[in-house]
């Protein structure tokens, strides 16, 4: 993982990573994904929240095959601490987190890399192919 943050142009000018083919970035949500939807109104559930072990099946296999795994969460950085431990108790292998993604869904993410976005629903598995409407810039502008 570290050597691709190491690329530079010809000048010898740094750029950003690309991550080598066939390796993903996942970016997966907390409350309601892996476990039990708790809000952050409610921290003193957070430490014994319900791990949905399909969950923890999946993305432990997605790390050993090489992808990167982020937990991107709406909880925030006081929150952090029982995060982990709740992570690191159920035996979630992951590179780090992010806090404080904003609250109340309908996401919409621009970037200038690629990206992929699959809303859960109930059930972790291996990811499929599929033909899905999406929104893109209108480059006719």
């Amino acid at each position: 993982m570290k050597n691709f943050l190491e690329d530079k142009t010809q000048d010898g000018k740094k750029i950003s990573p690309v991550l080598p083919k066939g390796i993903k970035n996942y970016l997966i949500d907390i409350d309601g994904t892996i476990c039990d939807d708790i809000p952050n109104e409610e921290p003193e559930r957070m430490e014994t929240a319900n791990l949905y072990p399909d969950a923890l099946d999946t993305l432990n296999k997605w790390y050993d095959q090489g992808h990167v795994i982020y937990f991107f969460t709406s909880r925030t950085e006081e929150h952090r601490e029982v995060t982990e431990k709740w992570l690191n108790k159920n035996g979630f292998k992951y590179h780090g987190m992010v806090m404080g993604k904003p609250r109340g869904g309908n996401y919409h993410w621009i970037d200038n890399h690629l990206v992929k976005a699959t809303r859960y629903n109930g059930k972790f598995t291996d990811l499929i192919e599929k033909n899905s409407k999406i929104q893109v810039f209108d480059d006719e502008s």
